[in-house]
């Protein structure tokens, strides 16, 4: 098992496909114009076929495709099929914003992808429109129904919550996540890259969307499934209903922590808060052996020290104040979720 300086092993790989992305959502990529990744720089699915391999071999288990938008890279399903061979890998997902899943999601399940996560903010077309500035919710919610047809489970929702945006929508979206038979995923909303405008006041915490719900209908908490997962779960007390929560803000979960993330140009990613990446696109392109690059992830996750959202946390419980500008990160559209 490979662990890092506080003895955290690398059980779970991020891998970005694109940094092209079909919406503008405000939380994550909320400018027109960006300084694109040129095609010939993004990995080929050969290329990321073989590095998903040499982490399986390190003992990783977990493969999550994001991007960008993933279903935005042609031929996806292909990538899908090739890593679904990987002896070892015991899952493949992928989160999307659920735009092109109608047509996409029989293809995608037929290759062998099993689960999905689809980000669904709101219910309200107008201000779906104001936080995507370019989706379309009925898109959307005929894709979750597509996926539901062609048997992805589980399917679940995640929803950033934020203060004066959605915050009043926290009931209606547990409710229609009960009522289709999805999980559903509140996310505190975070300091991702660079260029998102956040500020603490605008975070709705965990314990305040849980009060929400709370208030409207008695929660038990199930707690986390592993040690090492995102989110802290919780059903009706009828135990209907998959609600949880990622509290990266209010309760960081770093001491737990085993993902990697494989960048869109190939980086090696070792946290979603991090400045830099590791090139591995050059060795590949340079003709390393399986072995050398194998030598460099294990050299990278062995010195892994990162625990951004507890220090954060730290920071703000402390009074010192937390500026996120003083925090340069990698943007989310190259680094995937």
């Amino acid at each position: 098992m490979l662990n890092d300086v506080f003895h955290r092993p690398l059980k779970d790989l991020r891998i970005s496909v694109t940094d092209r992305c079909n919406f503008r959502c405000t939380y994550c990529m909320p400018l027109d114009e960006y300084e694109w990744v040129d095609r010939k720089e993004i990995l080929t699915f050969e290329e990321i076929t073989r590095l998903a391999g040499l982490f399986v071999r390190n003992g990783m288990e977990k493969i999550r495709l994001t991007g960008g938008e993933p279903l935005v890279r042609e031929g996806l399903e292909r990538l899908i099929k090739a890593l679904a061979s990987l002896a070892g890998l015991e899952d493949i997902s992928l989160t999307t914003n659920g735009s092109l899943l109608a047509s996409k999601a029989p293809a995608l399940r037929a290759a062998g992808l099993k689960r999905i996560n689809v980000s669904l903010d709101t219910l309200d077309e107008d201000k779906f429109r104001r936080i995507t500035k370019w989706g379309d919710l009925t898109k959307v919610l005929n894709g979750l129904s597509v996926a539901r047809q062609v048997g992805l489970d589980p399917i679940k929702i995640n929803a950033v919550i934020q203060r004066g945006v959605n915050d009043d929508e926290i009931v209606a979206l547990a409710e229609f996540a009960r009522k289709n038979s999805f999980a559903i995923r509140f996310i505190e909303y975070m300091d991702v890259g660079n260029v998102n405008g956040w500020r603490l006041d605008r975070m709705v915490s965990k314990a305040e969307i849980l009060e929400t719900l709370q208030a409207y209908s008695p929660l038990k908490m199930i707690g986390r499934e592993n040690a090492s997962d995102t989110a802290v779960r919780y059903q009706f007390v009828d135990a209907s209903g998959d609600i949880g929560f990622i509290p990266s803000v209010t309760e960081p979960f770093c001491s737990q922590c085993a993902r990697a993330r494989l960048t869109a140009e190939g980086k090696l990613v070792t946290c979603l808060f991090s400045q830099q990446g590791h090139d591995l696109r050059a060795l590949l392109r340079n003709g390393a052996t399986d072995e050398e690059i194998e030598t460099v992830i294990r050299k990278v996750w062995s010195a892994r020290t990162d625990r951004y959202s507890a220090e954060r946390f730290e920071a703000i419980q402390s009074g010192r104040g937390y500026r996120p500008e003083d925090h340069k990160k990698l943007e989310m559209i190259s680094l995937g979720g």
